[in-house]
């Protein structure tokens, strides 16, 4: 996976998303763009170097907490490498109406997985009797496909939710708080991540390229005065 992934973030700044065996490099181009890191603040949730001319770049660590933290002059990523390093099973849940798809992974490699696609049709623009008709008819359609998805959750990965580091969500936001409002489910949504991944319509294809993203890192970068 490349670095193209990028957004904007709140407040100003930008957000990119990195491969872990490429953090070493970013950091040491961030610092030759910027005339060098002074500062490194390494906390058990977070990582933030500052620039000589200001600029920062911050991580919300993966799979916290750091294990190493304190304040070091420079550029001083290399517990985050290490912590990055670690061996880690995660499970994704990826769901939007059309279908979802989900499954486990580690280091970068799915180990089991389970997609479904459903028909759900999109809204009506007519009106009346037939529209009322239509939106009944839909929102049966997306009941069924959401049915389907938390039976396929309840199967694949609450049995092996022991096994799990985290969970990482993608997908539709409502979709998935109607899925994490079933309670039989509750042992998967308890150990997903705060970050939930904008994917298209769930195939096997887009679960995996979910799971690189999973073990990424999002580096936020923020220019100085």
């Amino acid at each position: 996976m490349g670095m193209g992934r990028r957004r904007d973030v709140a407040g100003g700044g930008r957000a990119v998303e990195v491969p872990v065996d490429r953090v070493a490099g970013w950091f040491t181009r961030f610092g030759d763009r910027h005339r060098g890191v002074t500062h490194t603040s390494l906390g058990a949730d977070s990582v933030v170097c500052t620039a000589t001319d200001g600029a920062t770049a911050s991580v919300v660590v993966p799979f916290p907490p750091l294990s190493v933290v304190g304040e070091w002059d420079g550029l001083e990523v290399g517990p985050l490498l290490d912590h990055l390093a670690v061996s880690r099973r995660v499970g994704l849940v990826l769901v939007r109406l059309g279908g979802h798809s989900l499954g486990i992974a580690e280091q970068g490699r799915v180990l089991v997985s389970r997609t479904d696609r459903h028909l759900v049709h999109g809204r009506s623009a007519a009106g009346g009797w037939s529209q009322q008709r239509f939106a009944r008819r839909r929102e049966g359609q997306a009941r069924h496909a959401l049915e389907a998805a938390a039976r396929d959750i309840a199967e694949v990965l609450v049995p092996r939710v022991a096994e799990l580091d985290a969970v990482v969500l993608g997908g539709d936001r409502q979709s998935l708080d109607v899925l994490r409002a079933d309670r039989g489910l509750a042992p998967v949504f308890d150990l997903a991540i705060d970050r939930v991944l904008d994917v298209p319509e769930p195939r096997r294809t887009v679960l995996e390229d979910a799971v690189e993203r999973a073990f990424a890192v999002e580096i936020v970068v923020r220019d100085g005065p």
